[in-house]
């Protein structure tokens, strides 16, 4: 029996809210719709981060993304940069006699050519490695080689590049990772799709731009499904949907991104739920049922071990996974009790700030410090003089990071997550029993991973 092809799809800063099937006031989601009824929803998946170039660590690896090196966005810092010595799914699949590819964002290492994705398990890479880019003006790498893009919006180019990688592997078990950058920063998109959501008079103009980023995805995706049908290789395809962390709420006044998210507190950099918890759903028309929706708890540590179990493939670093095969899931059925860990600050981490440590009950957070989280304006000039001059940084910078206030002690909460999965009500002062238990838990998991990071 031929190995199952897989295609992973990623977007990038995506909410629950963003996704028509759990937004009754859009309809702009169709492909991914038809994935929810033809596939399994993972209604309780979460990301290994709140923010990009970690979560997409552990969706590489099946480990914490602080294991890996990697955490923070910054690639001008080299922060995002995946270890040398950890092994991509992009290898695994590759020494198991699959085709490889990655179309689209990379963001594992941007500067320095031993980590460029042709040297981390990928055949084909046709995208860019930082952690975003123009839409109509850009550049981007085909292979090791520079391409000035030609005025196509880049989320059609990432489509179109994606089915010629489908129809010249379909005789043969291929793995590819479609990585759109849609809808992160900056926000464009086709006029004639922004001007549908002005007319409907009930968002900011950046909400308008997100939902038609949004839906110029989803129609790409629409194309890739119909191809797999065209092509009649369908059913022996797994399609993975999910994002990477939760949604961009930034911005002020017309750039406000704030938009509907399903009521989960928080957004993208915080570890509450609207930080982590992301849409997931897996098609299988062979092997998986079809509109199944199941609230086990999902983690992005998950996804290597997962696919390898539905591929039957191996692999000799498997041992060392962080996540779980999680593929019973898939079927209906309940996955072991387990402890979930989560922390992301800017340049160092620190257990103070933005830290999770969750089970199936009880969710203990250290609240998030926005002076750990922001950027000085310094910063952010060079993470976009990096996308515009990419050559230019032959090196990363050993500029000096900024002086960040003193932070100790954090601030604690706790919530039954199992029966309050909004957040709402704190109940750090009426369980200390369980406080302790998830804080000496949370303490000892981030201990080992400045270990083996350092």
């Amino acid at each position: 029996m031929r190995k199952p092809n897989v295609i992973f799809i990623l977007a990038d800063d995506m909410g629950y809210g963003d996704f028509s099937a759990f937004n009754p006031a859009l309809d702009s989601t169709h492909a991914l719709d038809r994935l929810v009824a033809q596939g399994v929803t993972l209604s309780n998946c979460h990301a290994s981060s709140p923010v990009c170039a970690p979560a997409r660590a552990s969706i590489m690896t099946g480990k914490y993304p602080q294991r890996c090196g990697v955490i923070d966005t910054l690639e001008s810092r080299g922060l995002d940069r995946l270890k040398l010595s950890e092994t991509t799914v992009g290898e695994i699949f590759k020494q198991n006699g699959y085709a490889t590819a990655l179309i689209g964002k990379w963001h594992l290492g941007a500067i320095d050519p031993l980590y460029h994705p042709t040297k981390r398990g990928f055949d084909h890479f046709v995208g860019f490695r930082g952690g975003w880019n123009y839409y109509y003006d850009y550049t981007y790498e085909r292979g090791e080689q520079r391409v000035d893009g030609d005025g196509v919006y880049m989320t059609d180019l990432w489509t179109t590049e994606a089915i010629s990688y489908i129809r010249s592997h379909a005789h043969e078990p291929f793995f590819m990772h479609l990585a759109y950058n849609a809808p992160h920063f900056p926000l464009e998109a086709p006029e004639k799709l922004i001007a549908k959501y002005k007319a409907q008079g009930l968002y900011t103009d950046a909400v308008c731009r997100v939902y038609a980023m949004l839906e110029s995805m989803d129609a790409g995706i629409t194309r890739i499904l119909d191809e797999l049908d065209a092509l009649a290789i369908a059913d022996d395809t797994i399609v993975v949907f999910t994002s990477d962390n939760g949604p961009d709420f930034g911005g002020t006044g017309d750039d406000c991104m704030v938009r509907f998210n399903c009521d989960l507190k928080g957004s993208k950099m915080h570890v509450y739920e609207g930080g982590i918890k992301v849409p997931a759903v897996v098609r299988w028309p062979q092997m998986l049922p079809a509109g199944l929706m199941t609230d086990e708890l999902v983690h992005g540590t998950d996804w290597v071990p997962t696919l390898m179990s539905l591929c039957g493939i191996e692999h000799g670093c498997s041992s060392d996974f962080d996540g779980i095969d999680m593929s019973s899931a898939l079927r209906g059925m309940p996955l072991p009790d387990r402890t979930l860990f989560w922390q992301w600050n800017r340049y160092r981490p620190n257990i103070a700030c933005n830290a999770a440590a969750r089970d199936s009950q009880y969710k203990l957070v250290h609240t998030p410090v926005a002076s750990y989280l922001d950027l000085p304006d310094w910063e952010v000039d060079m993470d976009v003089d990096i996308k515009r001059h990419p050559l230019a940084y032959a090196d990363i910078s050993d500029k000096p990071y900024p002086d960040l206030p003193k932070l100790h002690k954090p601030t604690i909460e706790l919530y039954a997550i199992d029966e309050d999965p909004l957040e709402m009500r704190d109940l750090s002062k009426d369980k200390p029993e369980q406080v302790v238990r998830l804080e000496r838990e949370l303490q000892t998991w981030f201990a080992k991973m400045e270990w083996e990071r350092l």
